[in-house]
């Protein structure tokens, strides 16, 4: 098992969110110019407020890359019934530049968590080419990352990492 893939398959990114891959490209997620996402880390949701720099470190500027940020876990880890939700689509990304450089075809929505602990998980895919028409997903709940890649023809993951995040109370945000 890879020590990269190994985190995503013990929090069940792999199997609830995307299937198997094989990791082909560095992907960095940073919130607030300073704050890198690592697999299984906890940020507080009023950390993730901003759209993070996403930052593709593979590739080259004649391949593009398509960026998904969805949460499995709404309305709460136990009983995720309107899984997954979206909240970030961005496509057209170069290679070895960061997701400003795409099209951002969802806007950002910051996460909001409000039972348990949820995890926010962002999934890279390298596409074919340039994304001519890309099949919209009709709504942010009931996502399924799977079934936008199966639709938009993009194939396997060549990256993921994820956060967790949970409710802040009065006394956590001090």
């Amino acid at each position: 098992m890879s020590r990269v893939l190994e985190p995503l398959i013990v929090g069940k990114v792999i199997g609830e969110v995307i299937d198997n891959f094989n990791p082909t490209v560095k992907m960095m997620a940073t919130y607030s110019s300073n704050k890198q996402v690592f697999n299984g880390h906890e940020f507080f949701p009023s950390a993730v407020v901003s759209k993070p720099r996403v930052e593709v470190q593979g590739g080259d500027m004649r391949s593009f890359f398509t960026l998904v940020m969805t949460d499995p876990d709404v309305p709460g880890p136990s009983d995720p019934y309107l899984r997954e939700h979206l909240h970030w689509i961005v496509t057209d990304i170069p290679g070895t530049t960061d997701a400003s450089f795409g099209k951002e075809l969802v806007a950002y929505e910051s996460p909001k968590p409000y039972i348990g602990i949820h995890r926010f998980v962002f999934v890279l895919f390298k596409q074919k080419s340039r994304q001519a028409a890309v099949r919209m997903p009709s709504s942010r709940d009931y996502f399924s990352t799977r079934r936008f890649a199966a639709d938009n023809d993009l194939g396997l993951p060549v990256a993921a990492v994820y956060f967790n995040a949970q409710r802040e109370t009065a006394a956590r945000r001090r």
